[in-house]
């Protein structure tokens, strides 16, 4: 199965998603009003349309009248994250369900202390979600202080990219955690947008995409990127 969702500005070819979308991480990195949300709803219907439920967790915490409607359609299953036997036990029954989730969730939640392991980061370390759902992390509020103050998130998500059978799309606004290239290698797809003050990344280029427009980069065979081939571009992504 594949998807097109976009076209490289510099060739007739299209930009598609295929089967190894699923279990491979994509990284999309670019400024507010980008087209993040538009690339990851995208990615989505993907995963979707191929029969793999979907896990996609908004850390701006909005109420369901919030949500955009791209993802109101008739696999919407809104749910608030909360520290209770209820969210415990609606969870359950939507996974057993296998029924596609919108998290809503409080970045507050996540432990700021090294030697406590948080409620939702063991919540997305579940086996049935590991072993069944395809994740998204959506644009988190508060870039600085998630970054610092929920060390928990960034030490999970390593166990995270290890043991899931699919993949996760990660999408946020440009921070100097993801310019390190360790973190990059957990990473085959990466899309960055317009980032004007990201370092590492060749900001010249970057500074002035259009929203939609991103450099795309295709890591084969994504285990080390000292012996597999690099695939750049710049691509456009439909609406």
């Amino acid at each position: 199965m594949k998807s097109i969702i976009g076209r490289y500005d510099s060739s007739i070819s299209m930009l598609e998603l295929t089967e190894a979308s699923l279990s491979r991480n994509t990284l999309i990195l670019a400024e507010e009003g980008s087209g993040k949300t538009n690339l990851s709803a995208k990615i989505r219907q993907f995963v979707i349309n191929s029969d793999v439920p979907t896990l996609y967790m908004d850390f701006s915490n909005p109420d369901s009248s919030e949500v955009e409607s791209r993802f109101k359609d008739e696999n919407f299953n809104y749910l608030q994250f909360e520290e209770s036997s209820e969210f415990d036990e609606t969870l359950a029954q939507t996974v057993k369900a296998r029924k596609h989730i919108y998290l809503a969730v409080d970045p507050e939640y996540f432990s700021n202390m090294k030697e406590v392991k948080s409620k939702i980061s063991i919540m997305l370390s579940s086996a049935d979600l590991l072993e069944n759902y395809y994740y998204f992390f959506h644009e988190i509020a508060q870039l600085n202080a998630f970054y610092t103050k929920f060390e928990d998130f960034l030490r999970y998500i390593f166990d995270l990219i290890s043991t899931k059978k699919y993949g996760l799309t990660f999408l946020t606004q440009p921070h100097e955690i993801f310019e390190d290239s360790h973190l990059k290698l957990l990473f085959t797809y990466l899309y960055l947008g317009r980032c004007s003050n990201a370092n590492y990344y060749n900001t010249a280029k970057l500074k002035n995409l259009k929203r939609n427009v991103f450099f795309y980069q295709y890591r084969q065979d994504h285990r080390s990127l000292l012996f597999n081939d690099i695939k750049s571009g710049v691509v456009t992504i439909d609406e």
